[in-house]
């Protein structure tokens, strides 16, 4: 076996932003009350011309350049997403077909928030065990088209957006062990169901869970991979609310690491809120290259799945 890297990554927003005071006008809500709750500013919001094999392509298409690899050098596409409405062609293949691809093996990972995180985690045990040489890593959810947007618990929160990551192999591991795991009999208080699929969530459940349970599943991750927290120079947890990520932040024990904070101006976007909001940190060039980075997703299912990164 061979040791795997992220060569590169990239990351794309539709053009359109909604902002509180735009939701104020949809429902009884003002900017106050959603910064106090959530800490979301803005989000953007993809048009019925941009489904998610768009946003996932597009992504793609960025992280590529960002390695200079040739789609055609790409021979595993994973795109992790829980809002694509067809079935088949699967958003991976979709992509393959966008890009120009050969013959590359495509699956989808429906994993909902944590779903780039698994994605990642199979990309590199494939490209460790030789199965393929070279993956796109793709984490793409259109939560707008899910959203009840007479609820202003929850169409608050959503974003529309894309983030992706070339995987290929290297002489160290670039990409540490990943620890995952769910707690099957709580996957209720987060749901994307119906026909239309609608997206709701049991909020008080999902904020005690992630406060108090995954801090320690989080230093575990670090553990595996022989960092301790004081190490990190990055944190990026699933981006779903602003009063989640800095007490777990702060619980994990990160002190010299830089914090994302994306879903202030993106949103709870899903399986693409941890490689935007990465993307975005490593071309503000806020993380050195080389440097330690836990990745840590969590929420749908209540699954959860981690891993620490170098930097590229």
């Amino acid at each position: 076996m061979t040791g795997t890297r992220i060569a590169a990554l990239g990351h794309y927003q539709p053009a359109k932003v909604l902002t509180n005071e735009d939701l104020a006008a949809l429902v009884d809500t003002s900017d106050e009350w959603i910064r106090t709750r959530v800490g979301i500013r803005t989000r953007h919001v993809a048009g019925p011309e941009e489904p998610v094999d768009e946003l996932a392509a597009q992504a793609g298409a960025k992280a590529l350049a960002s390695a200079g690899v040739a789609p055609q050098d790409v021979d595993l596409v994973l795109v992790a997403t829980s809002t694509a409405i067809d079935r088949s062609p699967n958003m991976a293949a979709r992509v393959a077909a966008k890009l120009g691809m050969g013959s590359p093996a495509t699956m989808d990972v429906n994993v909902v928030c944590s779903g780039f995180t698994h994605a990642l985690a199979i990309a590199d045990h494939a490209v460790r065990a030789g199965s393929a040489e070279r993956a796109l890593v793709i984490g793409a959810d259109k939560m707008a088209e899910i959203a009840d947007w007479t609820d202003r618990s929850t169409c608050v929160l959503v974003g529309d957006g894309a983030g992706a990551a070339v995987v290929e192999a290297g002489d160290e591991q670039g990409i540490g062990p990943v620890l995952w795991g769910s707690v099957p009999d709580m996957g209720h208080a987060v749901r994307i169901e119906g026909t239309p699929p609608r997206f709701a969530q049991e909020g008080q459940s999902v904020y005690r869970w992630a406060t108090t349970q995954l801090p320690p599943i989080a230093r575990r991750v670090c553990e595996k991979a022989g960092v301790t927290p004081e190490e990190l120079a990055a944190v990026v947890l699933h981006q779903a609310n602003l009063r989640i990520i800095e007490p777990v932040a702060a619980k994990i024990g990160a002190v010299n690491a830089v914090i994302a904070r994306d879903v202030i101006d993106s949103g709870n976007t899903s399986a693409a809120s941890i490689p935007m909001a990465l993307s975005k940190l490593v071309e503000r060039r806020e993380i050195p290259s080389g440097a330690p980075v836990l990745l840590f997703g969590f929420g749908g299912n209540l699954s959860y799945a981690g891993q620490v990164i170098r930097c590229p």
